[in-house]
C-alpha cells in the first residue's frame, strides 16, 4: 500500500508517460519485478491513452485504494479442531452458505449420504424460490441422498467419459462459494479430517460459478439431467 501511495504522489507531478520524473522513479524501485511492471504500465499509458494526465491516473489509483477490500477467505474444517486457526466446522458452514442463497444454488459432490441438515436446508431453499442444481457422481449413487427433495431440484450426472464428477462445491448465487475436500456425507461433515475454504469475493466466485454453468450447458455435452 505504501508503494501505491508513493506512485500516486509521483503521478500527480507528471504530465505524460514519457516524463523523466516518472522514468527516474521507476529506476529507483528495488522490489522484485516492480520496475518491470511500472515500465509496462507506462507503455500501456503511452499506447492506449496518452492524453490522460498523471494527476488523472493518480486520482484513479486513490479511488481504487479507497474501495473496501473483499472479505478474506474463511478456513473450514471437519474432525479435530486445534487452536492455531480461527476455523468453522464444515456442517455449519454448508448450511450457512445454503441459507444465503436468494436465487440459485449450485452444489457438486462426488458422494452423498445422510447429511440431513444439508438436505433439509436445500429443501427450505427450494420453498423460498431458489433454483437448485446438484452435480453428482452417478457411480456413487449420490442422488439417492436427495430423493426426498422436490422435483424442481435439477440433478446432473456426467455424460459418458473417462473421468468422474469429483468436485466439491457449494455456490450461493454468485456471491459465496464453499469448496474443499468434504463430500456431502455425515462422516465428511463431522468425523473425517477435511479442509475447505469459503470465498466471498465476487471477482473470484463469479468466474467459478460461470465455469460450472458452462459445464451444464447443452452445447458442452458434458453433463446430462436425470
Amino acid at each position: 500500500m505504501d508503494r501505491l501511495v508513493g506512485l500516486e504522489h509521483v503521478l500527480a507531478t507528471v504530465t505524460h508517460p514519457d516524463d523523466p520524473v516518472l522514468s527516474r522513479y521507476i529506476q529507483t524501485q528495488s522490489a522484485a519485478g516492480l520496475a518491470r511492471q511500472l515500465t509496462e504500465m507506462t507503455r500501456a499509458w503511452h499506447r492506449e491513452a496518452p492524453g490522460i494526465t498523471g494527476p488523472a491516473l493518480a486520482l484513479t489509483l486513490a479511488t481504487y485504494r479507497s474501495l473496501p477490500l473483499p472479505p478474506p477467505p474463511q478456513v473450514v474444517v471437519s474432525g479435530p479442531m486445534g487452536p492455531s486457526l480461527p476455523v468453522r466446522l464444515t456442517s455449519g458452514v454448508a448450511v450457512e452458505v445454503i441459507r444465503s442463497a436468494n436465487a440459485s444454488l449450485l452444489i457438486a459432490s462426488f458422494a452423498a449420504y445422510g447429511a440431513l441438515a444439508v438436505v433439509e436446508e436445500i429443501g427450505r431453499a427450494v420453498v423460498r424460490g431458489v433454483q437448485v442444481d446438484l452435480l453428482l457422481e452417478e457411480s456413487t449413487h449420490a442422488a439417492t441422498a436427495f430423493a426426498a427433495l422436490p422435483p424442481e431440484v435439477r440433478i446432473w450426472h456426467r455424460t459418458a467419459g473417462t473421468g468422474v464428477m469429483h468436485a466439491k462445491l457449494l455456490a450461493a448465487d454468485r456471491h459465496t462459494a464453499f469448496l474443499g475436500s468434504a463430500n456431502l456425507t455425515d462422516r465428511a461433515m463431522s468425523d473425517n479430517i477435511e479442509l475447505g475454504v469459503v470465498l466471498r469475493d465476487r471477482a473470484t466466485v463469479e468466474p467459478l460459478v460461470d465455469h460450472f454453468r458452462w459445464l451444464l450447458a447443452p452445447e458442452a455435452h458434458l453433463m446430462r439431467r436425470t
